[in-house]
């Protein structure tokens, strides 16, 4: 049981760096931006070829899972390839080096993603209890860390060359703790011969549904909440930014209590019951214009779909009818799909519309967690 402990506190340590990673980047693209004299057009081409590189990625990573061993990828990956995505980005020195920079950092990132769930399954399995909602409240932390530090030291004026620098090194120190973590995981290596993108089918197609469907609602939280305050409330730009903060907060606590909850009710009920708190949040939005009770909403909505992602990736890494590697490629693809898709949906509803009225995703999202809810168990709990 030691060997599993430590195993657990490795795939917390990747989990946490992934998210780190993420939140460094994101905390600096608007110096990235600036150097670069990128405008908004440029960035969003640079964003969705990120997001394409990484939906590639994931069957990659994915097989490669399933021939080698989760572990064996993730802790490669990690500790050579994930340092080395923020170096490439910092050191561009032109557009095209941006846009290979970039490509690459949206490949290894989300190819890791893929491989450290597989892993994560792995060890929830020796276990024998949830545990996969401790290791994205990780990321999570991870992400808030690298967002915090980047934005700390963009105030003190450091250039992102010496932040992303300091971030890899500090990165590649980290991962090395975890790569010689002993885990030998199970390999399948009849997977060689599947589809190169992996589409879920099956029992899996529910489940990488309500993915996409929570994906969607956090994507769009995180890039329409503070322009929803802003247009709802007649709020600052500071005041206006605490809707995500809410939201992520909420989030994370959230999934820190996940396996508990998993555990306790079953990961069918947990999710019908994460659906109808989302529910209420996403009302909330809609009929108040009240500061305290918007934040009320945000949070809420954070709290109703934080536990459906790790719901989601458990339940492919134990599918009875696919290898884990691929399984959870699948649930990535369509997953990734929606946080690339609900900034854009809501974007042109409210072009069309108005920014409050693009907010009736969010309603129709958790609904539909609430109805597929039971796809998240093999056996059901309902």
């Amino acid at each position: 049981m030691k060997i599993f402990k430590n195993s657990r506190f490795a795939v917390s340590l990747i989990f946490a760096i992934n998210g780190m990673v993420f939140g460094t980047w994101a905390s600096r693209i608007p110096a990235i931006v600036d150097f670069h004299d990128l405008s908004p057009g440029s960035l969003g081409l640079l964003i969705f070829l990120a997001g394409l590189s990484a939906v590639i990625a994931f069957s990659i990573f994915g097989r490669a899972a399933d021939q080698y061993g989760a572990a064996f990828i993730t802790k490669r990956a990690t500790l050579l390839l994930i340092p080395l995505t923020l170096i490439f980005i910092a050191y561009a020195n032109s557009i095209w080096m941006l846009v290979f920079a970039v490509i690459f950092f949206g490949a290894i990132h989300g190819g890791d993603d893929v491989a450290m769930n597989a892993w994560a399954a792995e060890v929830e399995r020796e276990y024998t209890r949830p545990v996969m909602s401790s290791f994205h409240a990780m990321w999570s932390l991870g992400a808030g860390i690298g967002a915090g530090l980047g934005s700390l030291l963009a105030f003190y004026e450091v250039g992102f060359k010496n932040h992303f620098s300091l971030i890899s090194i500090i990165i590649f120190v980290l991962a090395l703790s975890a790569a010689f973590v002993p885990f030998e995981s199970q390999k399948n290596k009849k997977e060689a011969n599947s589809p190169f993108i992996s589409i879920p089918k099956g029992s899996l197609l529910p489940v990488a549904t309500i993915t996409f469907f929570a994906s969607l609602s956090e994507g769009a939280v995180a890039d329409w909440s503070a322009i929803f305050l802003k247009s709802v409330a007649s709020l600052n730009d500071g005041n206006a930014a605490l809707g995500f903060t809410v939201f992520s907060v909420c989030m994370f606590l959230m999934r820190l209590l996940g396996d508990r909850i998993s555990l306790i009710l079953g990961p069918a009920t947990a999710a019908r019951y994460s659906g109808l708190v989302a529910l209420t949040g996403s009302i909330i939005l809609l009929v108040s214009d009240s500061f305290l009770l918007l934040l009320l909403g945000f949070g809420l909505i954070g709290l109703g779909i934080a536990v459906i992602i790790p719901l989601a990736f458990s339940r492919a890494g134990n599918d009875e009818t696919i290898s884990q590697g691929t399984a959870i490629a699948s649930i990535a693809t369509l997953g990734y799909g929606g946080m690339l898709l609900g900034p854009l949906f809501l974007g042109l509803i409210a072009e069309i519309t108005s920014i409050k009225t693009s907010f009736l995703i969010l309603p129709i999202m958790a609904f539909f967690i609430f109805i597929l809810s039971k796809h998240l168990s093999i056996k059901s709990d309902v």
